[in-house]
C-alpha cells in the first residue's frame, strides 16, 4: 500500500446525534433537489451518471483526464454500451456537467468515488487514487455532504483510511457533520441484461445516519438497495463475490489441465455437468483472467488478512493456478507447431484474436492477451492482433511494449498468412467460420469453434 493514514479511533457512531437534519437531506434526494457528483468517469462512473440523470437528478462528473472531459462536453461517449446521443442529451439539458474543476465538489450534495484501486508491483493494494481523491474532497467538504466510496478495496478502508483523511483535514465528524458510506460497484461491461439501474446495490454506512442517507439516495435511481451493518461488511461483500469467481475459475482451469492429460474435453464435461438442476454452477476455463475484479480484488483480502496473522490459502492457490493459464496455452501452441509443422515459435507468425479482457467490450484492463503476447514475444514470435473493439492498444501501466499496436483487418488473406491463430477473447462479431476455413492452425482457448465440423486444424487449449 502506497499511502498511510493514522486511523480514527473506533467510536460508537450509533450514540452520536447528527448535527445536521438527516431527514431534510433525505427529502432532498426524494424530491430530486439534491445534486450528485461522481468522481472517475470510467466503466463504473459514467454508467452511474447515466442512471442518476435518467431519474431526474443533476449530476456533476469529475475526471482528471482532459480528453474524457472534452469528449463528454461534446456529447461523445467512449464506452461501448453507452450511446453518445444519451450523453449528449444529458449534457444539452444541463442534467450532466463533466468537469476537471474539483472545486465544484463544494456544490454537490453527494460525492461518489469511482476511482481505480490497482495492485503495486509487489501485489499489494495501491491506494494512491483513493487517498489523493479523498484529500481533494477534503478541500471543499462541508456539513451535510454524503461521501460514498464505490471502489473495490479491503474491509476497513472507508473507516481506517477515508474517514481519518476527511476528519483530520476539516475538523468535521463523520456521522455528525458529514456522512460516509461504502457501496461496491457491480458493473459487468458488455452485459446487456444487467446494467447499473437494475443491479441490486449493497450499501454500508459509517453509522446509521450515513446508511439511511446513502440508501435513500440510491433508492431514487436504482431498482434495489441491500443494507448491511457497516461499511466494512459492504467492502467484504464485494471481495467475497469476486473471490468466489476467482476460486471457481481456478478450479475449472486446473481440471482443464488434468482432463487434457487424460484426453478428456473439459468443455464437454462442463456442458454435461450443468444439466444437474441442483448443487452445481458452471464456470468456464480460459487463457487467463482479465479485468479488475478477478485478477486483482482477491489480493486485497490476502493483504489485509496478514494483519490478523491469517493465511488465505484458497485465494493464493487460485491466483497461482490462474496465473499459469497463459503459459499453458502458449506451450500448447508451441507443441502443436512443432508436432504438425516442425516449426518453432521463433519467427512464427501468430495472429491473436481479441485484446479485450472479455467478449464484446473494448476494456483491456489486465487482459490475458497481454501476458500471452509477452510470452510469445520472449520466444521471438512475429505478433499481430485483431480486435473489433480495440483499434489501437492504448498506454497501459504494465505493458508499454504494445502501446500503439494496431489491429489488423481480419480477412482470409491475413488469416492464411499466419502460422497460427489464437482465440483469446471470444467476441461475437468475428467470422469464426472464415477463420476455421483459412487458418493453418487455430488454438481455441474459448471453445468458440465447437460447432465446426472439420476440426483438422483446430486445437483446444
Amino acid at each position: 500500500m502506497t499511502a498511510h493514514v493514522q486511523p480514527s479511533a473506533p467510536r460508537d457512531t450509533d450514540a452520536a446525534p447528527a448535527a445536521v437534519d438527516v431527514d431534510r437531506l433525505c427529502r432532498m434526494f426524494i424530491d430530486r433537489k439534491a445534486k450528485i457528483g461522481v468522481i472517475g468517469l470510467g466503466y463504473v462512473g459514467l454508467p452511474l451518471v447515466c442512471a442518476i440523470c435518467a431519474e431526474g437528478f443533476k449530476a456533476v462528473g469529475f475526471d482528471i483526464d482532459p480528453d474524457k472531459i472534452e469528449k463528454l462536453k461534446a456529447g461523445k461517449s467512449y464506452i461501448g454500451n453507452i450511446h453518445s446521443d444519451r450523453i449528449g442529451g444529458y449534457v444539452k439539458d444541463d442534467a450532466f456537467v463533466p468537469t476537471a474543476d474539483f472545486s465544484r465538489l463544494a456544490e454537490v450534495d453527494a460525492i461518489l468515488m469511482c476511482v481505480p484501486t490497482p495492485l503495486n508491483r509487489n501485489r499489494e493494494p495501491d491506494m494512491t487514487y483513493v487517498v489523493e481523491t479523498t484529500k481533494t474532497i477534503a478541500k471543499t467538504l462541508r456539513p451535510g455532504q454524503l461521501v460514498v466510496l464505490e471502489s473495490t478495496t479491503w474491509p476497513g478502508t472507508t473507516r481506517e483510511l477515508v474517514r481519518p483523511i476527511l476528519e483530520q483535514a476539516t475538523g468535521l465528524r463523520s456521522g455528525v457533520d458529514f456522512f460516509l458510506a461504502f457501496s461496491p460497484e457491480r458493473e459487468d461491461p458488455g452485459n446487456a441484461k444487467f446494467h447499473t439501474a437494475v443491479i441490486p446495490k449493497v450499501v454500508g454506512g459509517d453509522g446509521p445516519a450515513a446508511l439511511k442517507l446513502a440508501q435513500t439516495m440510491y433508492d431514487q435511481f436504482l431498482a434495489q438497495t441491500v443494507a448491511v451493518s457497516s461499511a466494512d461488511t459492504a467492502e467484504a461483500v464485494k471481495l467475497t463475490e469476486n473471490i468466489f469467481r476467482a476460486v471457481n475459475i481456478a478450479l475449472v482451469n486446473e481440471l482443464k489441465v488434468i482432463y487434457d492429460a487424460m484426453g478428456i474435453d473439459i468443455w464437454e464435461v462442463i456442458e454435461a455437468a450443468k444439466t444437474k438442476p441442483f448443487g452445481y454452477m458452471p464456470f468456464y476455463p480460459g487463457p487467463g483472467l482479465g479485468g479488475h475484479c478477478i485478477p486483482i480484488d482477491p489480493f486485497y483480502l490476502t493483504w489485509k488478512a496478514r494483519e490478523y496473522n491469517i493465511s488465505t490459502r484458497f485465494i493464493e492457490l487460485a491466483g497461482e493456478v490462474n496465473v499459469l493459464m497463459p503459459r499453458f496455452v502458449v506451450n500448447r501452441l508451441a507443441e502443436t507447431l512443432d508436432d504438425r509443422f516442425g516449426k518453432s515459435l521463433k519467427g512464427a507468425k501468430i495472429l491473436i484474436l481479441g485484446m479485450a479482457y472479455k467478449k464484446n467490450v473494448a476494456d483491456i484492463r489486465e487482459s490475458p492477451s497481454f501476458t500471452v503476447m509477452e510470452l510469445l514475444q520472449k520466444r521471438q514470435a512475429d505478433l499481430s492482433f485483431h480486435d473489433p473493439y480495440v483499434d489501437v492498444v492504448p498506454p497501459t501501466r504494465e505493458h508499454a511494449a504494445f502501446t500503439g499496436m494496431v489491429s489488423v483487418p481480419l480477412t482470409p488473406e491475413t488469416v492464411a498468412a499466419a502460422d497460427a491463430v489464437m482465440i483469446i477473447t471470444d467476441h461475437d462479431n468475428v467470422d469464426y467460420d472464415m477463420v476455421a476455413r483459412h487458418a493453418r492452425l487455430v488454438i481455441d482457448t474459448r471453445n468458440k469453434l465447437a460447432g465446426v465440423a472439420d476440426r483438422h486444424n483446430i486445437v483446444k487449449a
